[in-house]
């Protein structure tokens, strides 16, 4: 899997692949970026108190892992074929975390723009569901696994108390555009960056939309600099990912000012060797926001 992934990596294109898997008669999918490996189900040892959704811990070569439950984290019920089971052993965040799913199929290769905003009539799902893909004529969901994590371990997150510790400083003529896919993280990024000082913020769903509102200003006979500071971008999002959505500002002369940071849960060796490839400015994991806050005030001084 890691030899397929440099492949990926390199290809620079609004691509990604995804490990279809399912939980009960659902189909789900995480991408590649973001698994380790695929194992059988090993003997898991319960944790006393620990959260429903958490089964308990395993050992992997030397490392001790929680085992997350993803059926119970959805509200399904338990599979009725446990010989399909499988352990997905994850990393992202810095962190890794094996979730349990019912089977796992195969590995799709498309494209973010094949891949639309899920909508509110998903059964109760919604809040857990960042993408819905259709392949060979089914509906494959992409599951926020980032979100699954912090309803489990909410210091795992964004922290605001991180960014009052910077102290109190005057921002409120800096204006900021961020792509960010997630409902939940959008909400944190708006309350801790208000903290910080900036009040003036843009929010996108996805990539697409971010660089279609900087297009607007320059169509406006604008230069984008005294509008815009700084974009920050997620990597992972339907319709234009931010490797994508970087390299399409640092390639446009009108927009290639702009300082780009990647903040995203997949800052890893690999993806930070994509992003100085597409011009990134800066690249920092989530949940750091006290070190991107820092890195917004070095290039908008």
């Amino acid at each position: 899997m890691e030899q397929h992934k440099g492949i990926l990596l390199e290809s620079g294109t609004n691509e990604l692949e995804i490990v279809e898997f399912t939980v009960g008669q659902n189909k789900f999918g995480i991408n590649v970026i973001k698994v380790k490996e695929i194992i059988q189900p090993i003997n898991v040892t319960k944790i006393p108190h620990s959260h429903p959704n958490v089964e308990g811990i395993i050992e992997i070569r030397g490392e001790i892992l929680p085992v997350v439950d993803v059926a119970k984290a959805l509200g399904f019920e338990p599979s009725n074929d446990p010989l399909s089971e499988k352990f997905i052993v994850t990393e992202f965040n810095q962190t890794k975390v094996v979730f349990h799913v019912h089977a796992v199929s195969q590995i799709h290769r498309i494209s973010w723009d094949k891949i639309e905003k899920p909508s509110g009539m998903y059964q109760g799902l919604e809040g857990q569901i960042t993408g819905v893909v259709k392949i060979n004529d089914e509906m494959v969901l992409l599951l926020d696994f980032e979100k699954i994590v912090v309803d489990i371990n909410p210091d795992s997150g964004i922290n605001i108390d991180q960014v009052k510790k910077l102290g109190t400083r005057e921002r409120s003529t800096k204006k900021l555009v961020v792509a960010e896919d997630s409902p939940l993280l959008r909400k944190l990024l708006q309350e801790t960056l208000n903290e910080a000082g900036f009040q003036r913020i843009e929010f996108f769903e996805n990539g697409k939309d971010a660089l279609t509102y900087l297009q607007s200003i320059v169509e406006q006979g604008k230069a984008i600099e005294d509008d815009i500071q700084l974009v920050i971008t997620d990597v992972e999002m339907p319709q234009m990912d931010g490797h994508h959505l970087t390299k399409r500002i640092k390639d446009d002369h009108s927009l290639n000012i702009l300082p780009v940071i990647i903040f995203s849960s997949l800052i890893t060796n690999d993806l930070r060797h994509k992003g100085q490839m597409v011009g990134a400015s800066a690249q920092i994991s989530k949940p750091e926001i006290s070190e991107l806050v820092q890195k917004i005030d070095e290039f908008i001084l």
